[in-house]
């Protein structure tokens, strides 16, 4: 969804770079142009981006999304970048870079910045002896991607420890929103197609034996050790699980039914499906976005020839057309 601006078609390249050349003026050191976007995505694929700039503060991320809105150019947040599958041509606009780090213990209330990785947070509560988190030991990108994605697994979701978050509006405006006001559902929010960036948020945890979850966090980061890849690139599980087949009953995994279709022996160009997760893709050497999406469409393909079921990815496409959207 291109939210900046609404619909317009992008900018002529000449047009976008003589416009970033003003803001490269007023903020030099937070601007880098021509940014392969393969060095940003955790598939390592993508053509550049006209400029990415690295967001540290509120209002860094006001001002820039301003001047984007201002000049008419197309605006992407981008989180840890594991969640993206970035276009061969690239971007043809700004990439806001989410860095806000920030880390503050009071009680049993931590309150971070959104661009603190995942599993570092993990990882300093425990440290902190606060429990609650281990269970999504491994799982890849940043916090404010995993907000408003609402990542989970093993039967919990990032929701349930939210207090508070501050969020840009696509307007501009800053609010500050209670956990109600995500609509949070299955990996998914209502922020997630609004165009609204979480900046930081306050999570509540618990004082616990800290010793035992240490213990759930060196098992989950085994499990995932045992069926994800650590040593090619890849952007995780590529569709969404499926709901339920009965009330209560839990969602049916999406790499089950892929497994059952065929799907681990499928391969186009460098994209191929990793031998232990049949709903992941990794870049096997050389892969290009097109190999990525025409592969996707084959094991969508299967199931649903096999099955009847549609699968919806989970991961989102940067390209031209993309909007306001973040990742993790």
């Amino acid at each position: 969804m291109n939210l900046h601006p609404d619909n317009l078609p992008s900018p002529a390249p000449d047009r976008v770079r003589r416009t970033i050349a003003l803001l490269n003026d007023r903020a030099p050191d937070l601007i880098q142009c021509d940014v392969p976007l393969h060095r940003l995505t955790t598939l390592q694929i993508g053509g550049p981006a006209a400029a990415v700039c690295r967001i540290d503060t509120v209002e860094q991320a006001r001002e820039f999304q301003s001047f984007a809105r201002r000049h008419g150019l197309p605006l992407y947040f981008l989180g840890g970048g594991s969640n993206v599958l970035a276009a061969d041509a690239g971007f043809p606009g700004l990439i806001l870079k989410i860095e806000r780090d920030t880390y503050l213990v009071r009680d049993d209330h931590v309150a971070v910045g959104a661009g603190i990785v995942f599993d570092d947070l993990i990882r300093r509560t425990l440290d902190d002896e606060l429990v609650g988190l281990e269970f999504a030991s491994g799982i890849p990108g940043t916090l404010g991607g995993a907000l408003v994605g609402n990542a989970g697994c093993f039967g919990h979701e990032i929701a349930e420890y939210l207090v508070t978050a501050t969020v840009l509006r696509p307007d501009g405006s800053v609010e500050i929103l209670q956990p109600r006001d995500f609509a949070f559902g299955y990996r998914s929010t209502g922020l997630k197609e609004s165009g609204s960036v979480v900046l930081e948020a306050v999570l509540r945890l618990a004082r616990g034996d800290s010793g035992a979850a240490r213990r759930v966090r060196e098992e989950k980061l085994s499990l995932r050790r045992a069926r994800h890849p650590w040593d090619q690139p890849s952007a995780g599980s590529y569709f969404k699980n499926l709901p339920p087949s009965q009330p209560g009953e839990r969602r049916r995994a999406a790499g089950e039914l892929l497994e059952r279709a065929g799907a681990k022996r499928m391969r186009v160009g460098g994209a191929a499906v990793f031998g232990s997760h049949a709903n992941i893709i990794v870049n096997a050497g050389g892969a290009t976005a097109e190999d990525v999406r025409a592969l996707a469409s084959k094991m969508s393909r299967a199931v649903h020839d096999r099955f009847g079921v549609v699968l919806e990815e989970e991961v989102r496409y940067l390209s031209a057309a993309a909007g306001s959207v973040p990742d993790r």
